[in-house]
């Protein structure tokens, strides 16, 4: 890793170098993932209130239009959501890349 500790007794210090641009890179894939993680996540969240909005349909609690209505906006707030983790993953990406 490059680190070399220095102990003054009672200290120890590490000198951190700058990241080489291959470590970058890499740091750049796992930013990649961990959005990819997430939108994983936010698909999930959606598929599973789309099936609790069927079964409330289906139950009659709500109606068809309800239901549709529902599911645009969710549809929506998932857009949103999506586009919100997208900006923050290249903002990072730019910001590790930052020389």
């Amino acid at each position: 890793m490059g680190l070399t500790p220095n102990n003054d007794g009672q200290l120890i210090r590490l000198a951190v170098p700058e990241l080489t641009e291959e470590r970058r890179r890499e740091m750049v894939k796992v930013v990649h993932g961990i959005a990819e993680e997430g939108r994983v996540a936010i698909r999930n969240i959606r598929r599973d209130v789309m099936h609790d909005l069927r079964e409330l349909k289906s139950e009659g609690e709500v109606g068809s239009d309800d239901e549709h209505r529902a599911e645009g906006e969710l549809q929506k707030l998932t857009d949103q959501k999506v586009s919100e983790l997208e900006a923050l993953m290249h903002n990072k990406e730019a910001e590790i890349l930052e020389v």
